[in-house]
């Protein structure tokens, strides 16, 4: 059995068969949720058995702590992201840790996500913030905010990433790569879950001729890009696509590809827009259902920007935004957009003092669990509260990934959803529906689905100082 982790039987869902084993006891549209609805109980490691393939999900602070440890443990693929592999090949995501190219594209990319690169995203940032405002201006002000969000992250790391806009404000149709896009990470997952069925090459073959059409659209479509630039030369060589095409490796003078170049450039388009647009989404859920919290973080905004509701910060402005930045952690510590990551040992080891682990064997860290570990976060883990004490485990929230494979553009995140949700903030107030009820796309993220708001120009006040958490800078 793959990933026999030396014999070890784990807890796992009653009612397993012989054949199919637990394979009754997941829903594969949705098996984030329906692991949190009907297994978390399992305890603090358990096992999810599909025909021959065994699941090993960590949901324990203690355990997960242990695994990030890189001196131990590395990253795995899991059997989700190897399906992905037939679309994003050998990026920086998909790809084996002993693969030449994650390296070299790594050491590439670094310098794309100092200060000084960043500082150049910025007005670009801001530029197409102004661009959603106006279409929200000449709107009804009720607007879908998943969809919303993914026009203005895709937009923006199209336009820094690879200085190739998306089209997003100027028609109310969804980009066609964005719906191409998504199918691919959905037959991914769906290709890591029937990796272990009986005749699963042949299901594999049905799924990609199914889907050929909008797969085929995705690799036309980035090799387009990059045959574009270099037609043009040099143009915007300072954005991802330029570092990749004109710069060397500045040891060893090797170049990537450009079917590599393809692959990470998917490979940001999904990581840059798909967990961005999340987490803002699953902000504004949380936001809208909680007025005291939705008060504090435009009183913060209205501090640091003034009176002027179309008021742009400066990049060193956006740091200070620090109950905002609370807001989104929080809100990725419920929902992390990517739920999960998997881990294996260096060499052969034990995990929590009795699990033999030897290299190969892999288990899986499921976010909404270890994030939400009462033993590290109260016995209200479950609340959404963004001045929750952050204890010393608190580091085993981990929404970017962890050690050397973790988001290699987390910064570029953080700051765009940090300038976004002040800007918003600062320009509108915000009222949700009362009677949603949260509901969850999963493909190989996780986003709000169905959710609207409705957005009223407001009136800053910098009166409302006082509502301030005690650790806000405040411009006076």
């Amino acid at each position: 059995m793959r990933n026999a982790w030396s014999g070890h039987t784990f807890p796992h869902p009653s009612g397993r068969r012989r054949w199919m084993k637990d394979a009754a006891s997941m829903d594969p549209d949705r098996p984030v949720q329906y692991i949190l609805e009907h297994h978390r109980g399992l305890g603090p490691i358990f096992e999810i058995v599909v025909f021959g393939q065994k699941f090993v999900f960590v949901t324990d602070a203690e355990l997960a702590a242990e695994l990030n440890d890189e001196s131990r443990f590395v990253k795995a693929n899991s059997p989700a992201l190897d399906g992905l592999r037939g679309i994003a090949g050998d990026g920086l995501f998909t790809a084996y840790n002993e693969e030449p190219n994650w390296q070299l594209a790594h050491d590439l990319l670094v310098p794309a996500f100092t200060k000084q690169a960043m500082q150049r995203y910025h007005p670009v940032m801001a530029e197409t913030l102004d661009e959603l405002f106006a279409v929200w201006d000449d709107g009804d002000g009720r607007i879908d905010v998943s969809s919303d969000m993914t026009r203005l992250t895709l937009e923006t790391i199209g336009r820094t990433g690879f200085s190739t806009p998306f089209g997003s404000f100027t028609t109310s149709e969804v980009h066609p790569f964005v719906s191409a896009m998504v199918t691919a990470l959905t037959l991914g997952r769906r290709k890591g879950v029937i990796a272990a069925l009986p005749a699963a090459r042949l299901l594999e073959r049905r799924l990609d001729r199914k889907h050929a059409d909008q797969l085929d659209y995705v690799r036309t479509f980035l090799d387009d890009i990059v045959a574009g630039r270099r037609r043009t030369g040099s143009e915007g060589s300072d954005d991802l696509l330029g570092i990749m095409l004109d710069q060397a490796h500045p040891e060893t003078g090797e170049r990537l590809s450009d079917e590599n170049i393809r692959y990470q450039i998917l490979t940001f388009l999904v990581a840059g827009h798909e967990t961005t647009s999340g987490a803002l989404s699953f902000a504004f859920y949380y936001l809208v259902r909680h007025p005291d919290v939705l008060a504090k973080a435009q009183a913060e905004t209205d501090a640091i920007l003034g009176d002027d509701p179309d008021a742009t910060p400066s990049y060193e402005q956006v740091a200070r935004f620090r109950y905002l930045r609370k807001v989104l952690d929080e809100s990725l510590r419920l929902w992390p957009t990517a739920p999960g990551y998997a881990r294996t040992p260096r060499e052969t080891t034990l995990l929590g003092g009795r699990w033999t682990m030897t290299p190969g064997d892999w288990a899986l860290v499921f976010l909404p669990l270890v994030q939400r570990d009462p033993k590290v976060w109260g016995e209200d883990a479950e609340a959404f509260d963004p001045e929750r004490p952050r204890p010393r485990l608190a580091a085993t929230a981990k929404p970017f990934g962890t050690g050397e494979r973790a988001c290699i553009g987390r910064q570029f995140a953080v700051h765009e959803a940090t300038m976004a949700l002040a800007r918003i903030l600062h320009r509108y107030d915000i009222a949700g529906d009362p009677s949603y009820a949260l509901r969850i796309d999963e493909r190989l993220t996780l986003m709000p689905e169905g959710m609207e708001i409705t957005l009223t120009r407001r009136t800053p006040s910098v009166r409302t100082v006082g509502a301030l958490p005690a650790d806000t800078p405040v411009d006076r």
